[in-house]
């Protein structure tokens, strides 16, 4: 496994599948109490701009959160290059597709979580794998973030590519001890006898009005943690790509969804691919200042955007994407173009994945910049429940629009 450094140049559910020969039935396993009943709302987002709106638990709309903005400059993204023969698909399906898929091309690829099984996931991520690979490929666990997480690190050790799902990224505090010092360390404890190849993967980030314990942004806390690879998917074309490439990895990967876009769609190429796990993606090239995100701050950079070329600004937005390493050859050809860094983020101001950018980028590119690097990022607060509370602690739109503004004066 290779050694990971933040250095210069590191770079609506389907129908169930049809039964293997496994017999499912006969490995069956008392279905764990399901905790869907935490989950919210989530606003369809169409590739045609059109959104549906769903009606909460109380009958009213939702705000929207997750606008379908396009700069007008032409995308240059590997999604919008992908083929116009290809499939509209949304981002929980585009998971699933990948893993699926991956399943099917190597039979050492197996699942593992909570409600994982014939429930499908709490986001149904997993719906009709078991019925597919049977119950020893997609295994219900109980409610034992500690203990499964690492049954699945020693899969990996014995040779098999678990993936294992945490109901919540929020809920995988409870593995942190397996997931620092077993999962990351083994490979080179063991003097490399060992490869831990899984991926562990759930939704995370602020959600809408889900209290604080579901809303939380966890990057940092595993950024931190040596020999994991970090990735975060933002589009459905990403959210494929990455999740197939970090099954294909000899290292363990953590892979981050956020709970707001599970629902956005997307025409994705039908023939195979995957996504470069140490690679940013460049969303809109610019000239004047260099627009740093990730996840779902992607769309709310993407709508400030329009506003700031109305206003006459070209930023140039680049989606990180890779959390660690940072890709720092893509993020630095940009810096010595634009000269201007703004970092967008959810997580948090304190310790958080902006942070650490910042110090990256004043370590490598320090001679570049023509103004200090601002980053904007969520409040060093518990997220409240109340939505307009809630709305306040994450950064908006205009508040880039604001942040643009004063950096290229």
């Amino acid at each position: 496994m290779a050694a990971i450094f933040h250095g210069v140049g590191a770079a609506t559910a389907l129908s169930p599948s049809p039964s293997h020969s496994v017999d499912s039935k006969k490995f069956q396993l008392a279905p764990s109490r399901s905790l869907s009943a935490r989950k919210g709302r989530i606003a369809v987002v169409r590739s045609d701009s059109s959104v549906n709106l769903s009606l909460n638990s109380r009958g009213r709309k939702d705000h929207l959160w997750i606008p379908n903005a396009v700069a007008t400059k032409t995308d240059d993204s590997a999604a919008s290059t992908a083929s116009k023969s290809g499939h509209e698909i949304l981002l929980f399906e585009a998971l699933r597709e990948g893993l699926e898929e991956e399943m099917d091309r190597d039979p050492h690829v197996c699942v593992m979580g909570e409600d994982v099984g014939h429930y499908g996931g709490s986001y149904k991520v997993t719906k009709g794998l078991a019925e597919k690979f049977g119950d020893l490929r997609v295994l219900d666990t109980p409610i034992a973030e500690n203990s499964f997480t690492g049954m699945g690190i020693g899969a990996a050790m014995t040779g098999l590519r678990p993936v294992v799902e945490g109901m919540n990224m929020g809920f995988l505090l409870l593995a942190f001890n397996q997931i620092s010092n077993n999962c990351g360390m083994l490979h080179y404890t063991s003097g490399g006898q060992f490869t831990i190849p899984v991926v562990i993967r759930g939704p995370g980030g602020v959600g809408r009005q889900l209290g604080a314990e579901h809303s939380q942004r966890l990057e940092s806390y595993f950024q931190s943690i040596p020999g994991i690879q970090m990735v975060a998917c933002s589009t459905p074309y990403n959210a494929k790509g990455l999740m197939k490439a970090a099954i294909r990895s000899e290292n363990p990967v953590i892979l981050f969804e956020h709970v707001l876009l599970y629902n956005l769609k997307e025409r994705i190429p039908d023939e195979d691919y995957i996504c470069n796990l140490e690679e940013a993606e460049m969303v809109r090239p610019g000239e004047h200042v260099t627009i740093l995100t990730y996840s779902r701050m992607r769309y709310h950079v993407m709508q400030a955007a329009k506003t700031l070329v109305n206003k006459g600004y070209d930023p140039e937005v680049i989606d990180i994407r890779s959390l660690k390493p940072f890709d720092l050859y893509t993020i630095g050809n940009s810096v010595k173009k634009t000269h201007r860094v703004l970092i967008v983020e959810e997580c948090m101001r304190t310790g958080g994945i902006g942070a650490s950018l910042t110090a990256a980028i004043n370590e490598n590119f320090h001679d570049y910049l023509d103004a200090p690097i601002v980053c904007l990022s969520s409040q060093d607060v518990p997220t409240p429940y109340a939505g307009t509370l809630e709305e306040w602690t994450v950064v908006q739109p205009a508040q880039i629009v604001t942040a643009v503004e004063q950096l290229c004066q």
